[in-house]
């Protein structure tokens, strides 16, 4: 396993479909959720790829400060199904926490989590901050994390 973290502007394009494959199948056809995925924000996003050889089986999105929330923020975090519960997510966190640290030199993250997700990001030091809300129909909440 190795991780890659990359601009928009670097991304090839095999990496780019991957990306939005493994991204569409997760949110989009597992979810049972019809949303805009391609949203307009990857260009502004860092991309943390997680490779098992050439196939890709974790990502997440990371923005600078004020790119998508006040602090530097993480989303789109995702593990391919087939490499669920063998502790990628964790990995995948703890990857997006160091880039944040030392690409944006900064000490918060925030990210819209799903509610279902929320014991898994208090794990790993994340405050739910305010209420429940739904984002594309599904229960989501801001959590944040000093870092």
């Amino acid at each position: 396993m190795h991780t890659i973290v990359k601009s928009f502007r670097e991304l090839t394009t095999e990496e780019l479909y991957q990306l939005l494959a493994l991204r569409s199948k997760v949110f989009v056809v597992e979810q049972d959720c019809v949303y805009q995925d391609v949203d307009g924000k990857d260009q502004e996003a860092l991309h943390l790829m997680l490779f098992d050889e050439k196939v890709l089986v974790a990502y997440a999105r990371i923005f600078p400060a004020g790119a998508y929330f006040d602090k530097a923020s993480a989303g789109r975090v995702v593990v391919k199904s087939t490499y669920r519960g063998k502790k990628l997510g964790v990995a995948l966190m703890k990857a997006v926490i160091n880039t944040v640290k030392e690409r944006y030199n900064t000490s918060e993250i925030s990210l819209s989590a799903q509610t279902y997700l929320k014991k898994f990001y208090t794990d790993l030091g994340f405050q739910a901050v305010g209420a429940e809300y739904l984002e594309d129909g599904i229960p989501h909440i801001l959590m944040e994390k000093l870092i």
